[in-house]
């Protein structure tokens, strides 16, 4: 253990145990009475003294009412109508890498549809032997995989190409989610249909049950390497709003490409250049020109606490900086935190092995003592890459773009604890 390691170590022990100079933090208030009787301990309380819920009051389990604040949220201006909108993970309130179901963000372009799973039928077409229909019983007749992927909208942080706009970690970088999914690789489904095993120069073209369809082309070598139909999430069905009762997943690649309530797949000589690949999810450049084909999600992170929505409440002293970081890339191999607006970095704890495609979480703990901060952090990931500023994509990509922002984000950390969301030149 290091020096400083050791110091930390000492300061945490002395700060519990009431020993340190405290901040005027409620926590630290409270640990500094500790000679003082603290009822919460000295008496009996309500819940121990009488009898709670009984093991049916709640048959599919919910959060406890003191979390309800923990929810997904949208933004009222961004879009028209919800019907064809998004809203954010609260990513800000969240812990781990798994994101619970009910957490996960939704983009709609039509609205979120009731599909029964004896309703659901998954074609088959194009350059195949043999077109083939399958039902969802089919489906759970295939050997099937489990994977930990993170689902990111392309436009997550667009709104912050032209500055800092939303005051909070959920709607600057919320439209992401980190789930397990269980499914059928999409080349089990095609080699059953008789697929000839070509792949050079050829493509799948996909589409939901949904009245937009969202149609996408996918390259045949991508569909073949790690692509899924789930049917499941997270160990239970997918939710209405996640594509129920079976959807696509593309691992690496931006949200838009994972339809949901997938209804047909077919093999074709090019893509089919529909609407969801021309005119939108395409890069405006500062020329005018636009960036087509821009499927992967580069290396991003976001510290998630300290920040707008979790300023820091329990005074000076032992501090926890958190966030996540992922790459559609493979793996992420190192994060690096700053306290002083990238002047100095240090580089931060993977609370577990980085996942292939998957959300990491990291922890940089440290002491606080009412300094202003000015936190960011940078991720780099198996390829060498390294999360960009703003500066530097806005030097590539102008001022236009609205997708594929993995910009280095900037909280300013105030003396009293409180987070706003800035950009730092």
């Amino acid at each position: 253990m290091t020096t400083e390691k050791k110091g930390m170590s000492a300061s945490r022990r002395q700060f519990l145990t009431g020993a340190a100079a405290v901040g005027a933090g409620t926590v630290a208030a409270t640990v500094a009475r500790a000679a003082e009787p603290d009822p919460l301990i000295t008496e009996v309380q309500e819940w121990a003294s009488s009898f709670g819920d009984g093991v049916d009051a709640t048959p599919y389990g919910l959060p406890i009412k003191y979390e309800d604040d923990v929810i997904r949220r949208n933004v009222e201006w961004l879009t028209a109508d919800t019907i064809s909108s998004i809203n954010f993970t609260p990513i800000h309130a969240l812990d781990g890498t798994i994101t619970p179901t009910g957490c996960a963000f939704e983009r709609h372009h039509s609205g979120a549809i009731e599909l029964k799973k004896e309703d659901y039928r998954l074609m088959i077409n194009g350059l195949v032997d043999t077109p083939m229909v399958f039902s969802y019983e089919d489906l759970e007749r295939f050997p099937r995989e489990n994977h930990v992927y993170f689902c990111e909208c392309a436009a997550n942080t667009g709104m912050e190409w032209a500055g800092a706009q939303l005051n909070g970690a959920q709607f600057t970088h919320g439209m992401i989610h980190n789930m397990e999914y269980s499914g059928i690789p999409v080349r089990t489904l095609l080699n059953e249909a008789g697929w000839n095993g070509e792949v050079e120069g050829k493509w799948l073209y996909v589409e939901g049950a949904d009245a937009s369809s969202n149609g996408r082309s996918i390259p045949l070598e991508k569909a073949l390497d790690d692509c899924l139909v789930a049917i499941k999430a997270n160990g239970e069905a997918l939710r209405k709003e996640h594509g129920y009762p079976a959807r696509l997943v593309v691992p690496g690649w931006e949200g838009n490409m994972w339809v949901k309530w997938i209804r047909r797949m077919e093999i074709t000589d090019g893509p089919i250049e529909s609407r969801e690949e021309t005119s939108k999810y395409t890069d405006t450049l500062a020329d005018g020109t636009s960036r087509k084909w821009t499927w992967v999600m580069d290396a991003k992170s976001v510290v998630t606490s300290p920040s707008p929505q979790m300023p820091i409440t329990h005074g000076h002293g032992p501090l926890v900086i958190t966030g996540m970081a992922w790459t559609g890339h493979g793996r992420i191999t190192r994060v690096d935190v700053s306290k002083d607006g990238g002047k100095t970095w240090e580089t931060a704890r993977l609370a577990a092995d980085a996942g292939n495609k998957a959300l990491v979480r990291f922890y940089l703990d440290t002491e606080w003592n009412g300094e202003e901060m000015f936190l960011q952090s940078r991720a780099m990931d198996e390829t060498g890459y390294v999360q960009p500023t703003k500066a530097q994509l806005r030097e590539v990509r102008g001022l236009n773009s609205i997708y594929h922002n993995n910009c280095i984000q900037t909280w300013w950390v105030k003396p009293n604890g409180e987070a706003e969301n800035v950009e730092v030149s």
